[in-house]
């Protein structure tokens, strides 16, 4: 069995409102409380950094998965977002909703076009993110597969 470590290292000044500094592999990045939850929103901050944790890696899923179905898209794009709510002082990220657009060689049929949305869905299941984060935090995929035009 395979063993990877990641490592990062963190500073902080100040209180709740203060900033700090992380780097974790190449990613070097000012954090502090968002601006959202009354902070100064300087750099990022740790609901920025859990959605771009879950969308980097189901990207990358599902690009993995097509690829092993043979399907190699033109493009895809994706934008997800991250579904915090606060009842009186606390916090609780509830959802993440990825909605790729996965854009097909202009000859795609509409099979095609429907075996890509579900392995759209599946690819979230595949996700080691989403799998490392099921129970606490809903992932829903809302993918717009399309051909070339």
């Amino acid at each position: 069995m395979a063993e990877h470590h990641f490592h990062l290292t963190a500073q902080w000044k100040g209180g709740l409102f203060g900033e700090g500094q992380i780097s974790v592999g190449n990613l070097v990045s000012t954090v502090s409380v968002p601006p959202e939850m009354n902070g100064p929103g300087i750099g990022t901050n740790p609901d920025e950094m859990l959605v771009g944790a879950a969308a980097t890696c189901y990207l990358i899923t599902l690009a993995a998965v097509l690829e092993n179905r043979g399907i190699i898209p033109v493009d895809i794009t994706l934008e997800s977002e991250g579904v915090v709510t606060v009842e009186g002082n606390k916090p609780c990220f509830d959802k993440i909703i990825h909605r790729p657009a996965i854009v097909l060689e202009n000859d795609a049929t509409e099979e095609q076009l429907h075996t890509v949305a579900v392995l759209a869905e599946r690819a979230e299941k595949a996700c080691m993110i989403s799998k490392a984060i099921h129970g606490n935090v809903k992932v829903t995929v809302e993918a717009n597969v399309m051909v070339k035009v």
